[in-house]
């Protein structure tokens, strides 16, 4: 697995971090239990694999920690793992049809978690300012240890937020005019 970094790929990586921004500061704005911030990332997945989906992670994290401090620099393995998971399923099909893709999200989420829930619960004893704080804090308060209760949440906040992004980007990629699909050859694996 390589990554060819060509104008193509770096504007594929611009507009995925654009996208994660525009979905994250929606979901953090708003105060969901979701973050929506990986949008972009699962379309870089999709049409540039997992090397190009990591950097637009990794690089998505860096910039929100520029803008909103260094919570997000703390969260860029998790980024990074999402993105590379996703690349190596749309390798492999992963996102040839609706079930897939929903399998997909959970995959990702499973993943993730082996990263997300020791950041979450060591770093910032489960709170890190989002919406799922609410939720860490309700587990712990009903009798949770702490790791539990961030697990518990990690689970259910991505499981749904993970799906719902898989099936967001998968959509929105199908939709690209079959020009600019030929330029992405996973695009066969996405139909």
């Amino acid at each position: 697995m390589t990554i060819s970094i060509n104008s193509r790929t770096l504007v594929l990586i611009v507009v995925s971090i654009a996208i994660n921004m525009i979905g994250g500061q929606i979901a953090t704005t708003i105060k969901l239990p979701i973050f929506l911030d990986s949008i972009g990332t699962l379309i870089a997945a999709l049409l540039g694999g997992p090397w190009v989906a990591l950097f637009s992670g990794l690089l998505t994290n860096l910039l929100w920690s520029l803008i909103t401090g260094p919570i997000a620099t703390a969260f860029a393995p998790v980024a990074m793992i999402i993105g590379f998971t996703a690349g190596l399923l749309a390798r492999t099909g992963g996102f040839r049809s609706l079930i897939r893709v929903i399998g997909s999200g959970i995959i990702i989420t499973l993943a993730l978690m082996l990263v997300a829930v020791p950041i979450r619960t060591y770093l910032f004893a489960g709170a890190t300012g989002s919406g799922a704080d609410f939720f860490v804090a309700y587990f712990h308060a009903m009798g949770e240890n702490l790791i539990e209760s961030v697990a518990i949440t990690v689970l259910g906040a991505n499981l749904a937020d993970k799906i719902l992004s898989a099936i967001i980007a998968w959509l929105l990629v199908r939709q690209l005019p079959l020009r600019a699909q030929r330029n992405f050859p996973l695009m066969a694996k996405v139909h």
